[in-house]
């Protein structure tokens, strides 16, 4: 079957009745020598599943063996309050709404840290909306208070969305207002805010946060201060696949100058209770079409993440024959960006034996790691 998992080896590829100019693309992958912006286009305009499987695992097994990695986290969502109005979102509100939201004090924050004091969690994702209370101040005291609370917990917070409006609220450079944070605590940056960067597109659905060189040039200064972070790609919304290979050319581009880029993250569009709702959800075909062509394309990336909590643990499963060789966490049902969305997972919750097993169910190996890949423990 079409979603079974891909066992052809090159050579059977090669000599199979695929057309020349697919076979070359192939012939380039397994030569490890990386393929062009045209030939990226091409595989979304022409190759099969089962074609692009075949590549895409055979990048995963050269990068990560058999391994499949997931982390003990949890997410912290300060505010769904927002100052923008990005037509995809099913998760902010405006400030003339505040009601139907939530703004959590720093106090507030805590008390959901501690909850999870007797537990072995590793990192702690803090993200959401964008507004004007929780500022440079707010961020400092709530990252210096957590790591005086408990120092080994990994914060992972903050996209270029936020920390532009914060930055350009408190009249400071993004080098100066990064090292603040990194002074205070924070660790390691997410991939979120990069939506897709045709501005043209980026306007028509994320229009006035961030540019797509502001968001960049953010993850780039963070690389060079020593740090790593990740990034991300929305799909299946009103993007072509030249966009999406563009998106992905800027950040192995920027991969080359920095090897900050711990992961990449596809995210799927989801269509529900937002202004896009009119625009249909790829199938879950295209998904898998989608994060094998991320990892053919991102050769310079050592990890693509299947994020579970968006795309249902199902699809993710089948993810690890296309590629992917990342699952996130186990969440605990902290977040609800994408179950707000219609996602799959209305409460995403795994628990490490859930994750193991999913994992082994289809002949991959399990790997607990830190946020920084540093491994805790194999299964």
């Amino acid at each position: 079957m079409i979603l079974s998992p891909i066992n052809q080896t090159p050579q059977l590829l090669l000599n199979s009745n695929y057309p020349t100019h697919l076979k070359a693309i192939a012939q380039k992958v397994f030569n490890k020598q990386r393929i062009t912006f045209n030939e990226g286009v091409t595989l979304y305009k022409e190759a099969e599943l089962a074609f692009l499987g075949t590549l895409a695992n055979y990048v995963r097994f050269q990068k990560n063996g058999n391994n499949v990695y997931f982390n003990h986290n949890f997410h912290v969502e300060p505010t769904n309050i927002c100052v923008y109005t990005c037509s995809f979102c099913s998760y902010s509100r405006l400030i003339k709404h505040r009601e139907q939201g939530w703004e959590l004090s720093v106090e507030q924050i805590l008390d959901i840290i501690k909850k999870y004091d007797d537990q072995a969690v590793t990192e702690v994702h803090i993200t959401g909306g964008v507004v004007p209370k929780q500022d440079l101040a707010f961020y400092i005291e709530l990252f210096q208070k957590i790591k005086l609370h408990r120092p080994n917990l990994h914060i992972k917070a903050l996209t270029p969305v936020e920390f532009h409006y914060i930055f350009k609220k408190a009249k400071l450079s993004y080098e100066e207002g990064l090292k603040l944070m990194k002074d205070a605590g924070l660790d390691s940056l997410p991939g979120g805010g990069a939506e897709i960067f045709d501005k043209e597109i980026r306007d028509k659905i994320a229009g006035g946060k961030c540019s797509t060189e502001e968001w960049l040039s953010i993850h780039q200064i963070w690389h060079q201060m020593g740090n790593f972070s990740n990034a991300t790609m929305l799909y299946g919304h009103i993007e072509s696949f030249e966009h999406r290979i563009d998106h992905m050319d800027k950040l192995r581009n920027l991969q080359d100058l920095t090897n900050g880029f711990n992961a990449f993250i596809p995210l799927k569009f989801r269509n529900k209770e937002n202004e896009m709702a009119h625009v249909p959800e790829v199938s879950v075909i295209e998904d898998l079409r989608n994060y094998a062509i991320s990892r053919i394309y991102l050769d310079n990336f050592n990890h693509i993440k299947a994020y579970w909590a968006m795309i249902g643990r199902d699809t993710a499963q089948l993810s690890l024959n296309f590629g992917t060789d990342d699952l996130d966490g186990t969440i605990d049902d902290t977040t609800k960006i994408y179950s707000m969305a219609g996602s799959e997972e209305q409460h995403p919750k795994l628990s490490t034996e859930q994750l193991v097993q999913l994992i082994k169910a289809v002949g991959k190996t399990p790997v607990q790691r830190d946020t920084l890949y540093n491994v805790v423990k194999t299964y």
